[in-house]
């Protein structure tokens, strides 16, 4: 069964840190690109960062710039996502997601071909 499932999400103090993991089965993730998506109640899902399979420069949204990493170890089949410096408006459902067709195509979420069933990121003092 080809899944990808993320972890590390949780409740955290402004300021705070987390790190998110997405693991796949079923499939190598060598081959795609790698994209987290956030989406909060009654707003579309908007792509976080995305990393593609060959080397290249990762992309990160607006938001996310200079606080949030992503990565990836094809070793481990996962992908991660560093969040630091954490603030309220970064609260969400953050999913993970793979597309062969590489970044920014993966940062569109009607293109995407495989999705994690999402982890809640709650950020509050």
């Amino acid at each position: 069964q080809v899944q990808l499932v993320e972890s590390g999400g949780g409740l955290v103090q402004p300021g705070g840190s987390l790190r998110l993991s997405c693991a796949a089965s079923g499939f190598t993730l060598d081959a795609y690109a790698l994209a987290w998506f956030r989406q909060v109640p009654g707003k579309e899902r908007e792509a976080v960062s995305c990393i593609d399979s060959s080397d290249g420069s990762p992309y990160y949204s607006e938001s996310a710039n200079v606080r949030f990493t992503i990565s990836r170890d094809n070793a481990k089949n996962t992908v991660y996502l560093q969040m630091n410096s954490l603030k309220p408006e970064d609260t969400a459902v953050y999913y993970c997601a793979a597309d062969r067709w590489g970044c920014p195509r993966a940062t569109n979420p009607k293109y995407v071909e495989i999705w994690g069933q999402g982890t809640l990121v709650t950020v509050s003092s």
